[in-house]
């Protein structure tokens, strides 16, 4: 139906639109068989293409030319005939005039026959002027082509900038988003948090942990600003061994390359004490620094990997080494009267980032946790 429709068009239509077609596709399938690999059957294609734009060219090029001698010759014939014809004519058409005849006088006694009259030879008439033939105002070429590459533009315009003005339910139904923390409902939280939340002045959520890590620029500060949050949860616990007297909420957020965890601790250990401690314990990797006034102090530990058995008996396997992770730890406060925050990057497939990125994550965060200006 589509080949149908387009012989019907003017040539000087059909063939600069097929010559521009022809070439955009000759040689993006070219570019896409050469730097793309696609193998030698796309090269053949554009190829055909290309070769058959180099005619439809030369088919133009020859009706161009046809053109341009086709006008001159006729133009003179035109010119030259009727001249010609009318002096001809005029020549020929002159009658010579005739001397006057003197009268013989006759005889009274004997009349003589008169002979019969010959006719004067009449003049014939002239010839009207012949009319100049109007000549047929052909189809301007240039302007059809221009017509056909312009038509064709505005239709490659709509089809690439149409979806710009579509709504964007339309536009982006196929689009991933990122994760969203869930809400107390989800997490069932909203129904009673422990009691050492109550007791705890100042103490926040694991929803609201989740709130202000989940923030739409923390893949940019990790150096992946093109992922998303896949994963997003928080919870409002306890610290263990503590007999739930010592708050402890925390929230984790995933993404394809890194995974990154806050955990509040509502004690009364001060960040030197930590310090302190990491001396008996696997961590490695120490540093001791500040961060938005507060005592801090960075260390180095793997995660542990726990491996379920989901076939009949459904046991548990051994506690495992996990991916190493880095943590900079922060206290609650300038003052360091005790209780921290620490923030945890780790990751499965890649490497550690840099200490600096870790440091603008919490810089970043932690002023968006409630009470954590203080």
């Amino acid at each position: 139906m589509l080949g149908f429709l387009v012989r019907l068009l003017p040539f000087w239509v059909r063939e600069p639109l097929l010559i521009l077609v022809g070439s955009v596709f000759g040689v993006r399938i070219m570019y896409m068989a050469v730097f793309d690999g696609e193998g030698w059957v796309p090269a053949a294609i554009g190829a055909a293409f290309l070769l058959a734009t180099a005619l439809r060219v030369r088919i133009v090029v020859k009706a161009l030319r046809a053109r341009r001698h086709r006008s001159p010759a006729s133009g003179a014939d035109d010119g030259a005939t009727p001249a010609a014809t009318a002096s001809r004519t005029h020549t020929h058409t002159q009658s010579q005039p005739q001397p006057p005849s003197r009268p013989q006088p006759q005889p009274p006694s004997r009349p003589q026959p008169q002979p019969p009259s010959r006719p004067q030879p009449q003049a014939p008439a002239a010839p009207r002027p012949a009319v100049p033939a109007v000549k047929e105002k052909e189809p301007n070429a240039w302007g059809q082509a221009a017509a056909a590459v312009g038509l064709f533009v505005a239709l490659g315009a709509a089809l690439w900038l149409g979806p710009n003005f579509l709504p964007s339910d339309e536009v982006g139904a196929g689009a991933e988003e990122a994760v969203s923390c869930p809400g107390a409902e989800e997490t069932g939280e909203g129904e009673e948090l422990p009691r050492a939340y109550r007791t705890t002045p100042g103490a926040v959520t694991g929803d609201e942990l989740c709130e202000a890590l989940n923030q739409p620029d923390l893949p940019g500060l990790l150096g992946t600003p093109t992922e998303i949050a896949t994963s997003a949860s928080g919870s409002s616990g306890t610290a263990p061994l503590t007999g739930e007297k010592i708050a402890q909420p925390e929230a984790r957020v995933g993404f394809d390359t890194y995974t990154v965890e806050v955990l509040a601790t509502y004690n009364k250990l001060t960040i030197d004490q930590y310090a302190n401690l990491m001396k008996y314990g696997d961590e490695t990797d120490v540093k001791r620094l500040t961060v938005l006034g507060r005592p801090a102090i960075l260390s180095s530990d793997h995660m542990m990997s726990i491996q379920i058995d989901l076939g009949g008996s459904a046991s548990g396997g051994p506690v495992g080494q996990g991916p190493l992770a880095r943590t900079l730890t922060v206290a609650l406060d300038a003052k360091d009267g005790g209780g921290y925050y620490d923030f945890t990057v780790w990751s499965e497939s890649a490497g550690l980032p840099g200490d600096s990125v870790l440091v603008d994550v919490v810089e970043t965060v932690l002023p968006a946790i409630p009470h954590g200006n203080a």
